[in-house]
């Protein structure tokens, strides 16, 4: 049923393709391609439900090594009056009290996010101990669309590679740009 919805959704959309090129800092796995589209393509469905309650528009997920969501979170900076409060950054926290612990490393956890991190949840991201990062739309698009500013990122990839963290980008980017253009034309904030 899913996965019909997913086609459903696709098909509705211009300019959204099956085959956006997906990039890593591994050999691509289709595996885990699969699964991050799927997982991606629930979160950017979500995202009018969040937006509506003033989260911004980013949500992201973090999975155990069994595929079980630990926890989900929205982006809250206005509502919490927090800068810190990017939805990379409140899934960690909610994982690391859900966990009981400030070291996520032993549980070989996987963030799925709807769009690729800022500077600031990249460095949370890397000392949170997460062993894999997927996101939707990357940091060119995000900043052409809502004008936020994702900060220094230089060779991430790699950095993140040579700690042993597994990232793939461009997971249905196109969704997430419409998701995106619909934040932004409902008039929300942009942060």
């Amino acid at each position: 049923m899913k996965k019909k919805i997913i086609t459903a959704i696709r098909n509705m959309l211009p300019g959204c393709s099956v085959s956006a090129k997906v990039i890593s800092n591994e050999k691509i796995d289709n595996a885990k391609v699969e699964t991050a589209t799927k997982i991606i393509t629930e979160l950017q469905s979500e995202m009018d439900g969040f937006t509506q309650k003033g989260s911004g528009p980013f949500i992201a997920a973090i999975y155990d090594a069994d595929g079980n969501l630990v926890v989900k979170a929205a982006n809250t900076v206005i509502n919490d009056n927090c800068s810190n409060n990017h939805a990379e950054m409140n899934a960690i926290r909610a994982a690391e009290q859900k966990l009981g612990t400030y070291d996520l490393a032993q549980y070989k956890l996987k963030l799925y996010v709807t769009s690729e991190p800022c500077m600031m949840c990249l460095g949370g991201i890397l000392w949170s101990g997460i062993k894999e990062v997927y996101y939707g739309v990357p940091t060119k698009s995000v900043e052409e669309i809502t004008g936020f500013d994702e900060g220094f990122k230089p060779n991430w990839f790699e950095e993140f590679k040579k700690r042993g963290i597994i990232v793939y980008g461009n997971i249905e980017p196109k969704l997430g740009e419409q998701e995106l253009y619909k934040y932004v034309q409902k008039g929300n904030k942009v942060y």
